[in-house]
């Protein structure tokens, strides 16, 4: 962390917390009586509360999307390339929200919090929620916030899910819906995907059946190989032979089974790391809410009468070699919306990044997202 932040950042943010007393129902059929949303905002929010952006998380994202939360920070918020001064999210121009979806570990209810009135933690009891209970919760966190309309809902992979389902289910609360590196609902080999990354945490001795925390414990080697495999796959094959070829660490063969190639380093790395920052259970959760994910399935599985409710205006962005969401997944969207006489744009990015080219600062990316911000900025200003 640099001593002087730098002059594109929103500098030192803080999360807050809002409880919500009123019963959130879930599609699950419980119920939630109480529950909390950590959320950081950035940028002032003008007077006819008309320049509100909300910001979707993915899987293992949260509501630190910009800034610091401290001097002490090695890195920023995990979009910092495309939200602050003169980004293509303009700080400046634009009130941005970001929550930590229910479920999830960084502050809002979920496994890791205890049960309302209880010292008791909720472990695997906590309800599976859908992204259609994240957007009903969204939706009473915009209304608290005196907001009622969102100039945009942005999002990429599961976050683009939610932006999806935000169009669907309050169509008069958002006039632009970017939607990013995401898909309709997943296919059968991601939802395979999920499954062997929950069998590996479900597998781990220290699992307790979910309940490791009454055990003092952590299903790290599960929840580590869990990480290790989502990360392959947001990767693609060229990105990886970029970055790490068949390069030995030691410059030659150990003829063993301890790491050997750096590419192997590198997963070990990711997925110890994560075990430090994410809690098991909602590694569960979350990849349950991916599985699930299907707007069309109200609608006698027909895309465009679930999006013919929508009256957004659509940007779809996709990337040329995520293999996890392909293009060809951002096309349905768009043929479906443009099916239902919607107005969408669409642009396939070139980049060997694969699906985490979504997080990254491509230059093509980039213009198209700040081209497309800085038109939704010129309507509010008119």
């Amino acid at each position: 962390m640099p001593e002087t932040l730098p002059p594109d950042s929103i500098g030192l943010v803080s999360t807050q917390l809002m409880h919500f007393a009123e019963p959130l129902q879930l599609e699950c059929g419980k119920t939630l009586a109480k529950y909390d949303i950590a959320y950081e905002t950035y940028g002032e929010l003008n007077a006819d509360a008309s320049n509100a952006v909300l910001i979707c998380h993915a899987l293992s994202g949260d509501q630190h999307a910009a800034g610091y939360n401290s001097m002490e920070d090695r890195k920023p918020g995990w979009w910092d390339s495309s939200i602050g001064p003169g980004k293509p999210i303009d700080t400046d121009k634009f009130f941005v929200v970001c929550i930590n979806n229910i479920g999830s570990c960084k502050g809002s209810s979920g496994p890791n919090t205890k049960k309302p009135d209880s010292e008791q933690y909720w472990g695997p009891d906590f309800p599976i929620v859908t992204v259609k209970d994240w957007v009903n919760s969204q939706y009473r966190f915009m209304l608290a916030l005196n907001i009622q309309r969102w100039c945009a809902i942005i999002g990429g992979s599961l976050g683009g899910m939610q932006v999806m389902q935000w169009s669907i289910d309050y169509p008069d609360c958002i006039k632009h819906a970017v939607v990013i590196a995401a898909a309709p609902k997943l296919s059968a080999q991601n939802i395979a995907f999920n499954e062997v990354a929950r069998q590996a945490i479900q597998s781990d001795p220290d699992f307790h059946n979910g309940h490791y925390m009454d055990h003092d414990s952590i299903p790290k080697r599960g929840l580590m190989l869990a990480r290790m495999l989502g990360h392959i796959t947001y990767l693609s094959d060229d990105a990886m032979r970029d970055k790490f070829g068949r390069d030995l660490r030691e410059g030659k063969l150990n003829f063993g089974f301890d790491v050997e190639f750096q590419v192997e380093s590198y997963l070990r790395y990711q997925g110890k790391s994560f075990v430090d920052r994410f809690d098991a259970n909602s590694y569960l959760l979350m990849t349950k809410v991916l599985d699930y994910f299907d707007p069309a399935r109200d609608y006698d599985d027909d895309l465009v009468a679930a999006l013919s409710k929508a009256s957004a205006q659509f940007m779809v962005i996709s990337f040329t070699s995520d293999w996890r969401f392909a293009p060809e997944r951002s096309r349905e969207i768009v043929k479906a919306l443009l099916d239902a006489r919607k107005q969408v744009s669409y642009v396939e990015v070139e980049a060997n990044q694969g699906h985490d080219a979504f997080l990254i600062p491509i230059p093509h990316y980039m213009n198209v997202f700040r081209n497309y911000m800085d038109n939704i900025a010129q309507e509010i200003a008119c």
